[in-house]
């Protein structure tokens, strides 16, 4: 049985450098590799292109990637409740390309599957259609993304197993499913890692084959990033 497993965050992310295109899973704060990004701080590793739905808040998440100033480049769908993201955007230190939603996803899928690109009609005769390819099919016109290309995918599973098969829960299963194998190397931090054929095969979301290296992380804080209450009646 192929084993995948590596004992610490630090062999993890073997191999990561200054200048690295980095997927990181999540939304908001909800699923995020938190093991990944606290040793990617640690490394201080700099000039990094990062590809996620968003950029965290201030004190956490990637956030704290930002604080350091490690981030050269941001490739996000929202970015609205981070206020260093604001200001390092403002003032021209980070590069930003914001990018609608569904084809984030989707250029992390198609880098999955193999596909070099593909059309969308999401963007056309905006500023996203800006420089590329536009065709029309049936008469509606699309815009040709290409998928994305990155060194390392960090992703985060509620289980996992040796061989890296992935289980997600609830709405942690977001755009870790589809960075996952997107990249060169795929690196699973999980809550729960478990032996090879511990997993019922017909509950799991990510197969091993997309995963190069997991782990089994630890000290979570699954911070609520806009917490709505109510007073008592």
């Amino acid at each position: 049985m192929i084993r995948k497993t590596v004992s610490t965050v630090q062999e993890a992310l073997t191999g990561v450098q200054d200048g690295m295109t980095l997927m990181l899973g999540g939304f908001g704060l909800c699923g995020i590799p938190e093991n990944a990004i606290s040793e990617l701080v640690r490394l201080g590793v700099k000039d990094l292109t990062c590809i996620s739905n968003n950029a965290g808040v201030d004190d956490f998440g990637l956030g704290l990637l930002l604080q350091k100033h490690q981030v050269k480049k941001m490739i996000s769908s929202y970015v609205g409740e981070n206020d260093e993201f604001e200001r390092q955007m403002l003032s021209g230190e980070l590069d930003v390309e914001l990018t609608p939603q569904g084809t984030l996803a989707e250029k992390c899928r198609a880098a999955q599957a193999g596909f070099p690109a593909f059309y969308t009609p999401a963007g056309y005769g905006t500023e996203v259609a800006e420089g590329k390819e536009t065709r029309e099919f049936n008469g509606k016109m699309y815009v040709l993304e290409e998928a994305f290309k990155a060194d390392f995918a960090f992703v985060k599973a509620w289980k996992g197993d040796e061989a890296g098969n992935l289980i997600f829960k609830g709405t942690a299963r977001n755009f870790n499913p589809c960075m996952s194998g997107a990249a060169k190397i795929t690196v699973a931090e999980v809550e729960e890692l478990v032996p090879a054929g511990s997993l019922n095969p017909n509950e799991i979301h990510v197969p091993g084959i997309f995963v190069q290296r997991i782990f089994q992380g630890k000290d979570y804080e699954k911070r609520i990033e806009q917490r709505t209450v109510r007073k008592r009646d």
